[in-house]
């Protein structure tokens, strides 16, 4: 059986609350906080235990709580999508959703009386939320495609399960990592354009064959936060998927024994692996496993661009298709996923994929469907061939609802975009991230050009504004970006923005036509 760690009190405050209380304990206390109410809480209940249970307070909106779920390769079924609509749907205005860049969704508007009602639906609809905030691993993401590319080599949707039921014991909560010194992150790619944006995963199974047989390579470290960025680095392992679980058990361990907790910006995985070195890290893991790990396949199967699956493409299963739908910065209302769930019943196999991208995918539409599939008014908005900056478009939450956040994002991300398009024109798709705090919930260091927001001043008054990064890349060759310019007020980032584009992406203005008088 896995020991559970003893928090260590007096490092931290984080540490303190989680000596003196385990998260997890908060689910035997939802139903006398639905009875007295969020302002009767304890604060530290409320601001912070909750979030062991997927429950987020948020200072930006008192008493609107959000909710993150798990929800492993990005799946759910049309049921699913359909009681997620019905629970942001009572909250009118207030209630939304937005899908994550791990394949998540995330539910707003949440209030604290309606939580066991919720967590009593999420279960008898085989969901969960336990374990996806604070020091826990978030949620495992994995190929979108998976089961469905004819070029796939792996199909990844039962190892992330596995993954996921191991650490939280099947979506009940498993004290065994819910004391990790900060967040973690796992992904699993089965394809060969790194769908999964492995080189930002503290874990990251890359697809490789040794001796002809199929397998993983391994990667570890990678992460963003305010202090540091880093990619993830090769572990020097390679593993069958049938070792999967067992390995990323193991470095929960090492990680949950041996990691970094007096300094919570010095406390993610990669500053384990560099106080023990590469080998020291891998040697501790060996220990763990009690076996040795066969060292990495020569090279890889990260061999191709990376694909958004946006559009219509055929299965490898013959007459089917998938579609991927563009979903504006990942934001959905209860209609739309009415919606997407109506028509993952109609024309599908009752299942919607989603992918780091924030937009989502209706699988297993028959060739005879498809084009009355194409016509349903929801792709006017949800479209399968966007223009080529909205098409690319990531943007974290913002501080519309983030207490986090330094600036609004999805809202401006949007409108300036909007704003381009129609004064450009652009041979192919340009990644632009924002993101509203130096978290990165919002990826810009993998973005062609990222924006990370800042507060300026300018003419005396303190404004917001952003950090400019470039060079990010993704697929076969992935790697970070670098900081190239601070400190831009976003009021003046419009025509920034647009010489960027002209000079570095070949944009062309657009004509302008004239009228004679």
């Amino acid at each position: 059986m896995t020991q559970i760690a003893e928090p260590q009190a007096g490092v931290n405050k984080f540490e303190k609350l989680k000596a003196e209380k385990d998260g997890l304990a908060l689910k035997a206390e939802l139903a006398h906080f639905a009875e007295i109410g969020w302002e009767a809480m304890n604060e530290t209940d409320r601001e912070h235990r909750l979030k062991w249970l997927g429950i987020f307070f948020r200072p930006v909106t008192p008493g609107k709580f959000m909710m993150r779920l798990r929800l492993p390769n990005g799946i759910i079924t049309s049921n699913q999508m359909r009681v997620l609509g019905e629970i942001v749907q009572r909250y009118g205005d207030d209630g939304n959703a937005d899908i994550t860049t791990r394949q998540n969704i995330q539910l707003r508007g949440i209030r604290i009386e309606d939580v066991p009602d919720i967590f009593r639906r999420l279960k008898e609809a085989g969901m969960t939320s336990i374990q996806s905030g604070m020091d826990n691993v978030r949620n495992i993401t994995g190929s979108p495609v998976a089961g469905l590319d004819s070029d796939e080599l792996y199909d990844t949707r039962e190892l992330c399960r596995q993954v996921q039921d191991t650490i939280t014991n099947g979506g009940e909560g498993n004290p065994a990592f819910t004391n990790l010194p900060r967040k973690f992150n796992i992904a699993i790619a089965g394809c060969r354009d790194n769908s999964v944006h492995a080189e930002i995963n503290d874990i990251a199974f890359i697809p490789a064959f040794k001796d002809g047989t199929f397998g993983f390579n391994v990667l570890v470290g990678g992460f963003f936060s305010a202090k540091r960025c880093d990619a993830a680095i090769p572990l020097n392992a390679w593993v069958e998927p049938s070792d999967v679980v067992d390995l990323c058990t193991a470095i929960l361990i090492v990680y949950r024994d041996r990691g970094l907790r007096a300094n919570r910006q010095k406390s993610r995985l990669m500053w384990l692996i560099d106080e023990l070195g590469v080998d020291g890290f891998r040697a501790e893991v060996e220990t763990q496993l009690d076996r040795t790990l066969q060292t990495a396949a020569a090279k890889d199967e990260i061999l191709w661009d990376k694909r958004d699956h946006i559009g219509v493409y055929a299965q490898k299963q013959p007459g089917l298709n998938y579609v991927g739908l563009h979903i504006p910065v990942g934001r959905l209302y209860a209609a739309d996923m009415f919606d997407l769930a109506r028509m993952a019943d109609v024309y599908g196999s009752g299942e919607i994929r989603l992918t780091v991208e924030q937009n989502a995918i209706v699988p297993n539409v028959p060739d005879s469907r498809l084009e009355t599939f194409l016509q349903e008014p929801l792709l006017q908005r949800f479209s399968v061939n966007p223009d080529p900056l909205t098409r690319a478009l990531v943007s974290c939450t913002g501080a519309q609802f983030c207490n986090f956040a330094l600036i609004e994002t999805k809202n401006r991300a949007l409108a300036m975009i909007k704003e381009l398009e129609a004064e450009l024109s652009f041979p192919k798709p340009v990644r632009i991230h924002w993101t509203g705090c130096p978290n990165s919930c919002g990826q810009p260091q993998v973005a062609d050009i990222g924006l990370l927001g800042t507060k300026v001043r300018k003419n005396g008054k303190t404004l917001e504004g952003v950090d400019l990064y470039m060079g990010g890349t993704v697929g076969k060759d992935a790697h970070l970006g670098s900081c190239v310019q601070k400190g831009i007020p976003c009021e003046d980032l419009k025509p920034v923005l647009r010489q960027l584009l002209i000079e570095h992406f070949n944009a062309q203005p657009n004509a302008v036509l004239t009228v004679n008088s």
